[in-house]
Formats: structure tokens, C-alpha cells, sequence
């Protein structure tokens, strides 16, 4: 009996000596753990060290990375919910390409971050993560953005109207968030906190810290940073504001949905014209298959770049042997085409010709070709590119703007209670 209640003692005290790990919050049906908060906690010190950016004080940075940390479940939880997950060979292939960016082989990718101290299973389920929210916002957000020609027509008039080169901005932002349908002391408390942010800047406290320290927005540790914007790529809030401020001013308080707003306009940079050199090229092209393979569609191509050496004419054979039915009825001719349009393969062999040279004989993924240079240009695409560009940035701003609607909803809607 005795030694049964010894044994007993000493497993109590082996267990009082591993420390229990807490629950700080439960989000719908899950729990947060504090182990899960003091390591992200820990990676988000070590970002900011190594970017020379103020730290938080330690209970602010502790209920910014706890409120990241329910965001990031709440969209696992949504993705799981609606069928969205990443596999296993999605994964590795991702990963491979981190670690080619990085020059290394994933084995010694894996090899450099346990080093560092990283544990690999983490942070390969950590990229799991990332790549399953960015498939839930493209699915739940950015697929349903539609841009009308409509759109960018009016885009592309206002600019018109306002004259001059397009303004592009260094935007840092401040939220003070405000929950929909809010009570009237809920939206005291968030005026005080607004205040308390006005009066640390008029004292000079530095923009991205006090955001650091205060800000409820979504990139609040990264001190506010919005990044690069074009007018059109603007938060409608901000779209009459940022083009009259001032850089190093800050905003007047903005009012949306979400809640209270300033914006910092750090720095600003014109556009200039789109000039693309363009090149204006004919190709014959002999296509492989079960009655043509790869030996003699090359040799059919030897013998016809030997006629054309002989003098014969680019178009006529092209028009006579092409497997390419689009080009060969206009004796081969491609059209004028700008960087970017042809697969890369044929781009750069097309980019080494001099005007009226005829290539090699050369693979492409489509088939075998020769091509011929008749001429190049340098072409203002200030047109083409403004309406690509305007459609690009009217898709981003929505889709920015939608992202933050639904990621408020989905807020809102769960059931959220700190321990």
C-alpha cells in the first residue's frame, strides 16, 4: 500500500512538473492554444527584428497575433466546411519551388530550416495553410469579380478628365474596427482608441508604429503597409483622399463599415508611356503525330529551308506545307506580336533573328518550325495596356474590398470566447 501511494506521489509530481498547455480562446467548436500563440508570437518578434520594425508592446503584439491566429482558423474551419483542401502532390510541388527560388534542392531546403531551428513538418503544414485560404478566397471571393467594359471605360474617362500621368501611392493604413450593428459603447470604446492614435501621432510617434501597436487591420504587423496603389487600385474609401494628400500626411478619419480609417501617403511616382518593341514574323510549322514523326518532320523542314536558301518564296511554301492552318492562308505571317504572346521557346529563337533572316530548324512544344523576321518596330500600346491595366486594377480594388466585407462577416458570425 505504501509503495502503491509513493508511486502515486511521484507520478503527480512528474505531471504538476510539465507545465499545462492553456487555452486562450475557443473559435466555434475549436480551441486555441497558448503554445499555438506564443510561437507565432515568437516567428513575428523575429520578422520584425530582422526588418528593423517597432515591436508592439507584449500584451498588444500578444492580442494582434491571437486574433490573426482565430482569422487563420475560422478560414481553415470555412475551407473544410465547403470541400477546400490542398493535396499532398500540390504541396511538394510548391514547396520544390520555394526551395528552387532559394537555389537549393528541397532536401536542402529542409536541411537549411532545421538548422535555423525550424521544424520542416511545421512549416511544410504551415504552407498547407496558406495555399488552402488563398484556394478559399479565390473561391469564395476573387472568381465571382466580374469587370464590365463599362467600368473601365469610365475608369479610363475619369483619368481622361483629371489629366496628366498616372499617380501611383505608398499607402500605410490604420483600422480601428467597429463590429456591424455595434452597440453605442462599442463605438465609444473605438473612439477613444481613435484618439488615443491621433494624439501619439501629433506627438510623432512614427505611423507604422503606432499602426504596429494599435491597428486592427489585417497587415497591422506590418506596420499598415497597403504597398504600391493606383488610383484605380484604390479602396473606394480612399479614392477621393489619397490623390490630395500630401506625402508624410496623414488622413482625416475615414468612416466605412468596418470602422474608423487613416491613411499615410508615404511616398508617390508617375506613370509613364507603354512603349513594346514589337516584331512582325512568318513561320512554317511541321507538326508531329502518329503518321509524322519527330526525324522526319525535322527532315521535311531541312528541305524546305533549303529551298527557300535556293530562292524560293517564304509564303508560297508556307501557304503549301504549314500544318499551321491559321497562319499558312496569310502565307505564314504571324502578325506584329509583342513580348509575352509566343510560347518562350519560339519568342527567344524569333528574338535572335535580324530583320529578314530565316532561322534554324528548331522544336517547339507544338511542333517543328523555321521562322522568318520581316520586319520590327517600337509601338506606343498605351491603349491596349490602359485598358489591361485599368481592368486589372478595378479587379483588384473589388476584390480587396469584398475580401475584407467577408472576412468581417465570417467574424461576426463565429462564436469566439477568450479564456
Amino acid at each position: 500500500m505504501i509503495r502503491i501511494l509513493l508511486l502515486s506521489l511521484m507520478i503527480m509530481n512528474c505531471a504538476w512538473a510539465q507545465p499545462l498547455d492553456r487555452i486562450v480562446a475557443v473559435v466555434n467548436n475549436e480551441v486555441l492554444l497558448e503554445s499555438e500563440r506564443n510561437d507565432l508570437e515568437q516567428t513575428i518578434r523575429k520578422q520584425l527584428q530582422q526588418r528593423n520594425a517597432a515591436i508592439p508592446p507584449a500584451e498588444i503584439l500578444s492580442e494582434q497575433v491571437l486574433e490573426r491566429l482565430i482569422m487563420k482558423r475560422l478560414q481553415m474551419q470555412k475551407a473544410a466546411n465547403i470541400g477546400v483542401r490542398v493535396g499532398d502532390d500540390a504541396l511538394n510541388a510548391a514547396l520544390t519551388q520555394i526551395a528552387a527560388n532559394n537555389d537549393l534542392s528541397l532536401r536542402g531546403f529542409r536541411d537549411l530550416l532545421e538548422d535555423d531551428g525550424i521544424d520542416f513538418i511545421d512549416f511544410r503544414e504551415s504552407i498547407r495553410e496558406e495555399m488552402t485560404i488563398n484556394r478559399l478566397r479565390k473561391a469564395v471571393v476573387e472568381d465571382k469579380i466580374l469587370v464590365s467594359d463599362r467600368e473601365i471605360d469610365g475608369y479610363l474617362t475619369t483619368q481622361s478628365v483629371q489629366g496628366g500621368k498616372e499617380q501611383s501611392y505608398r499607402l500605410f493604413h490604420i483600422l480601428v474596427s467597429v463590429p456591424d450593428a455595434a452597440e453605442p459603447e462599442e463605438v465609444q470604446q473605438a473612439q477613444q482608441k481613435l484618439k488615443k492614435i491621433q494624439s501619439l501621432l501629433d506627438q510623432g510617434t512614427p505611423f507604422t508604429e503606432v499602426a504596429a501597436g494599435y491597428s486592427d487591420g489585417q497587415n497591422a504587423l506590418e506596420g499598415g503597409l497597403l504597398g504600391w496603389r493606383k488610383k484605380g487600385e484604390l479602396p473606394s474609401l480612399f479614392a477621393d483622399v489619397v490623390p490630395t494628400l500630401e506625402v508624410g500626411k496623414v488622413s482625416s478619419v475615414l468612416r466605412s463599415g468596418s470602422g474608423f480609417h487613416l491613411v499615410m501617403v508615404a511616398e508617390k511616382k508617375s506613370e509613364e508611356s507603354h512603349m513594346v518593341k514589337q516584331t512582325l514574323a512568318s513561320h512554317i510549322l511541321i507538326k508531329t503525330n502518329e503518321l509524322t514523326s519527330d526525324d522526319e518532320a525535322k527532315k521535311r523542314l531541312l528541305q524546305l529551308r533549303e529551298r527557300l536558301q535556293n530562292g524560293d518564296d517564304f509564303a508560297e511554301l508556307a501557304r503549301a506545307h504549314s500544318d499551321d492552318t491559321g497562319s499558312a492562308i496569310d502565307g505564314g505571317s504571324l502578325g506584329w506580336t509583342s513580348p509575352g504572346v509566343m510560347v518562350p521557346e519560339f519568342e527567344e529563337k524569333m528574338n535572335e533573328l535580324a530583320v529578314g533572316e530565316i532561322s534554324d530548324v528548331f522544336k517547339s512544344r507544338f511542333g517543328w518550325h523555321i521562322i522568318k523576321v520581316v520586319e520590327r518596330r517600337e509601338e506606343n500600346m498605351a491603349e491596349e495596356f490602359n485598358r489591361n491595366r485599368a481592368r486589372a486594377q478595378i479587379r483588384k480594388r473589388k476584390i480587396e474590398e469584398d475580401l475584407e466585407s467577408w472576412l468581417r462577416q465570417l467574424r461576426d458570425e463565429a462564436y469566439v470566447e477568450y479564456r
